[in-house]
């Protein structure tokens, strides 16, 4: 599978969303946690929606538990708690493995398209962050030390 708008996904209520309903879209794909030091990303990320939401930019969040428990939540827990600390207006989807056996198509490709450091093909913590241009191609792969702001001028060029 290796055409990303083939990819099924699941959104917080569990219903199937299909990738192909974000083609012509610039993404910012990111594996989030609210429980991590890095969980107050979501402020920048969110600033980063609201700037470039309108010129067909969105940002997909997909919470991801297998880092030090720090998404323990159910869908609907982890929604509440973007919109109240965050006022998170992007897409928050269903809790997905992002590395190991039972990893998510989507991140299988991402991870193969655009491996990490020293071409590993593993996520190496919450909020990875891969920029994707709106015919699909992942155009760059982010370290989860990467603050969001650092990546406006890179959205800005492919936009």
């Amino acid at each position: 599978m290796d055409d990303l708008y083939n990819i099924k996904v699941k959104d917080s209520t569990n219903r199937e969303v299909s990738m192909s309903e974000f083609s012509g879209k610039t993404l910012l794909v990111v594996n989030v946690a609210s429980k991590c030091g890095l969980t107050p990303q979501y402020k920048g990320l969110q600033k980063l929606y609201e700037e470039f939401k309108d010129r067909n930019f969105v940002i997909l969040g997909f919470p991801c538990n297998q880092f030090g428990g720090q998404e323990p939540g159910t869908d609907d827990e982890i929604n509440n708690f973007c919109e109240i600390n965050y006022s998170v207006k992007f897409p928050i989807f269903s809790k997905i493995k992002v590395n190991g056996p039972d990893t998510h198509p989507l991140f299988k490709l991402l991870k193969k398209d655009k491996p990490g450091l020293f071409r590993t093909q593993s996520i190496k913590w919450n909020f990875t962050k891969f920029l994707i241009n709106s015919n699909g191609k992942i155009v760059e792969r982010f370290s989860p030390r990467v603050e969001p702001k650092y990546i406006r001028q890179e959205i800005k060029k492919i936009l």
